[in-house]
């Protein structure tokens, strides 16, 4: 029998595809001089197979943030990010490995390719080049321009390098980025008021990843992966944090921002993250991992999970506890579950107990906790 909830969720959604197709009919209107872009999520794998996804709108180009933005010019840019038009149907080349692929956008212009990577990979580099193009479109005729040049987005995609001793799966709010995910009001206003400039990251978290990512011997390089229920809208602002935080550089997995029934439920949330983290466990079948959350929301039992779904696979389990004492009981039960896997979950007040731990077991060099201390009392100050 149908709940209220359920009603509601069916309602939303179909609002919003009502809404999709009258903004579709304007679009084809008044838009058409908006130029095309390509957004390229940065595509990861290891040496069997890569991952590649983007988007393509009608968009202008988003202002580049600075520690001056009005509250007025952060809210602008928040509504370029959600209020972009989708382009559906067109086909994508991508150019990697000397190779071309054709793949073409879904109804909310998103595109996805796996691709099987050479043989013949530099064993020492992990960052190599992948174009995207659009095939048969041109740019619309401008003020500016009238020439009709094509669309076409460098970026980057990474493949795990055979030294790496593990890979490190990361949440982002509450667990890099302040958020506060619990308090919906907090959170929004965080996101649509400010920018990569305003928002804090978790004290000392920086230098910890990047510890992390160095492991003991600085010589390695182990990949990062950021998985999070934030919309894809928002990449270009995250991407900005990391940059200016100096958080190192990862695949950023987010998610669409819909109001589908699916996404809207309560599991919506678990099974996104569940999925992508599947999915960089599946193209990193060489790898085992470290993973790092928050007690706000359900990353304990998201992590729990993957435990016991990959025993062996998961070195240690670092939970930020940002919630209040009632949820912590519960953490400390699934603590004790991962324990029969010979996991440890640790539940820590702060990023420098988490890298003590981390040192002990030999993740990362002893020698960068007091460089990690140092930017805990940076972040603090």
């Amino acid at each position: 029998m149908s709940t209220w909830k359920d009603f509601l969720l069916n309602a939303s959604a179909d609002a919003e595809t009502q809404f999709d197709r009258l903004k579709s009919r304007l679009f084809n209107r008044l838009d058409t001089k908006k130029p095309y872009r390509i957004i390229y999520y940065r595509g990861f794998g290891s040496s069997t197979a890569v991952w590649l996804k983007g988007r393509v709108l009608r968009q202008k180009d988003l202002s580049t943030p600075s520690d001056n933005d009005t509250v007025w010019q952060n809210l602008l840019a928040t509504y370029q990010r959600f209020g972009s038009n989708e382009v559906e149907g067109v086909s994508v080349q991508i150019e990697a490995f000397g190779q071309t692929y054709t793949t073409v956008t879904d109804e909310d212009g998103f595109f996805e390719q796996t691709i099987n990577p050479p043989n013949d990979l530099p064993p020492g580099r992990a960052w190599f080049p992948v174009r995207y193009s659009l095939d048969g479109i041109t740019q619309p005729d401008t003020e500016e321009t009238t020439d009709h040049q094509p669309v076409v987005k460098d970026g980057y995609l990474m493949i795990s390098p055979p030294f790496s001793q593990f890979g490190v799966i990361s949440d982002i709010d509450d667990t890099v980025l302040v958020t506060d995910a619990t308090n919906l009001l907090q959170t929004a206003k965080l996101t649509f008021l400010g920018n990569a400039y305003t928002r804090l990251p978790f004290a000392g978290i920086a230098a910890f990843y990047r510890a992390l990512q160095s492991g003991p011997v600085t010589t390695l390089f182990n990949p990062i992966y950021f998985v999070s229920s934030s919309p894809w809208n928002l990449y270009d602002l995250l991407v900005d944090f990391f940059r200016i935080q100096g958080i190192p550089k990862g695949p950023l997995l987010l998610r669409d921002f819909s109001l589908s029934t699916k996404l809207l439920a309560s599991e919506g949330h678990h099974s996104h993250k569940l999925t992508m983290i599947r999915k960089v466990l599946d193209v990193n079948p060489q790898l085992p991992f470290v993973l790092i959350g928050d007690s706000g929301q359900q990353d304990p039992e998201i992590y729990s999970q993957v435990v016991k779904e990959n025993p062996g696979r998961i070195k240690a389990v670092y939970i930020r506890d940002v919630s209040e004492d009632r949820r912590d009981e519960a953490v400390r039960e699934l603590i004790r579950t991962t324990e029969i896997y010979n996991v440890p979950m640790m539940l820590v007040t702060d990023t420098v107990a988490a890298a003590e731990h981390a040192a002990s077991l030999g993740l990362i060099d002893s020698d960068t906790i007091p460089e990690i201390r140092a930017d805990r009392r940076a972040d603090n100050e």
